[in-house]
């Protein structure tokens, strides 16, 4: 009777037992660690927001500034040597199998915690337990797991609460999910994130990684209409029940039922407000004309069509991000066909008018107008598709 716990549970139960624990802190990392704390996509009630603070100090020993902390660093300095797990800079393998000790590391510079870790809780009981005293909350975890389990099943359920965020989170979001997967948005240079999978179960939404990077402010991870996020939903259970108020989702972009005449200052703002979407369908576009020019070329100019072939790894890739040798064979390629080298260049000119901080909204509206009028008298099929495009974004 010593080893038994409470509960006397066959091994399928206690399997079921483990992923509910486990399900329990993985609701607790996205919900309240990732979209309140880090992003503040949501307000969570008292009660609610203490629940998941009690459960991470048990299941992980976690400090929440620090968490939030290395997060926000994360996105502010994307796959450069200042980011704290890139599998970009570090490889893969690092940063999926020993990514928890990136973590640590990270944790243990002061300049990060105290520049990214604003706004998280700093009361009582977060600085005299939870931060002084994590070991303790794993310790009272276990000894309730053994109390309810017995010893070597509450153990044995304990080390893999223990390694579950570890593995899932620091190992599998932060490796894989800036490695391998589908990218719904181009979002910013050099930001290389994926969507494992188009459901976001097993590691609560966050397999949705590519849409949190496009919006990291959105409490919704799901953008597509066949993607499925559980946190979202269970934060919409905590919505209906006055637990939670949700600040902030990604806008999905509206069109006009017909394209206006000329761009306007409404336009300009739904442009650069949907600059994602904006750039996805442009990228599409780009890839249609690709495939047509090798095409043509096969027949009349089979050596030209090869060069354009040898062009895919770097032809949708920001031209930055390239190295010299890459750019000389870019720009050998797109010298065997016009009209791919045009929708190229002018794809550049289209993400300046986002990224120039310092020009007036009368200079960007100009810029934008004047683009729109340069891809319609273009000849390109493609570029005065997409100036009508633009023209119809509400």
């Amino acid at each position: 009777m010593f080893f038994s716990g409470a509960l006397d549970l066959p091994w399928w139960g206690l399997v079921l037992v483990t992923l509910g624990l486990t399900h329990i802190t993985i609701a607790s990392v996205t919900i309240f660690l990732h979209r309140h704390q880090a992003h503040r996509a949501l307000d969570l009630h008292p009660a609610v927001s203490h629940f998941f603070r009690l459960w991470l100090w048990m299941t992980t020993g976690m400090v929440t500034k620090e968490w939030a902390a290395i997060h926000r660093k994360h996105h502010a300095k994307c796959e450069t040597v200042d980011d704290p797990h890139s599998p970009q800079i570090h490889g893969l393998n690092k940063v999926l199998w020993t990514g928890v000790f990136l973590y640590v590391k990270e944790s243990h510079n002061k300049d990060t915690i105290e520049r990214y870790g604003h706004g998280t809780p700093d009361d009582w009981i977060e600085r005299n337990v939870y931060n002084r005293f994590s070991v303790l909350g794993l310790t009272i975890m276990g000894l309730i797991n053994i109390a309810l389990f017995g010893i070597v099943p509450g153990l044995v359920i304990l080390a893999i609460q223990i390694a579950w965020i570890p593995f899932w989170a620091a190992g599998v979001i932060n490796g894989i999910g800036h490695f391998w997967g589908y990218r719904n948005w181009a979002t910013d240079v050099p930001d290389a994130s994926r969507n494992l999978f188009p459901w976001g179960i097993l590691i609560g939404g966050e397999e949705l990684h590519n849409n949190h990077h496009a919006y990291a402010s959105s409490a919704k991870l799901s953008a597509k209409w066949y993607e499925f996020d559980i946190g979202w939903m269970y934060i919409r259970i905590l919505e209906i029940m006055g637990l939670a108020h949700v600040k902030h989702v990604a806008a999905m972009p509206k069109f006009h039922e017909s394209a206006k005449p000329v761009c306007d200052f409404d336009t300009l703002q739904a442009v650069i407000t949907h600059r994602y979407d904006v750039l996805s369908k442009y990228v599409k576009s780009l890839r249609t004309l690709y495939v047509e020019e090798i095409a043509k070329l096969r027949t009349v100019a089979p050596q030209d069509a090869l060069k354009l072939e040898a062009l895919k790894a770097s032809l949708y890739r920001n031209e930055k991000t390239l190295q010299a040798p890459e750019r000389e064979q870019l720009q050998q390629g797109l010298a065997r066909s016009r009209a791919l080298a045009t929708v190229y260049v002018m794809r550049h000119e289209l993400e300046a008018i986002w990224e120039r901080s310092t020009a007036s909204k009368d200079q960007l509206l100009a810029q934008l107008q004047d683009w729109c009028h340069r891809a319609e008298a273009s000849g390109v099929q493609q570029l005065q598709d997409f100036s009508l495009r633009l023209r119809s974004y509400a």
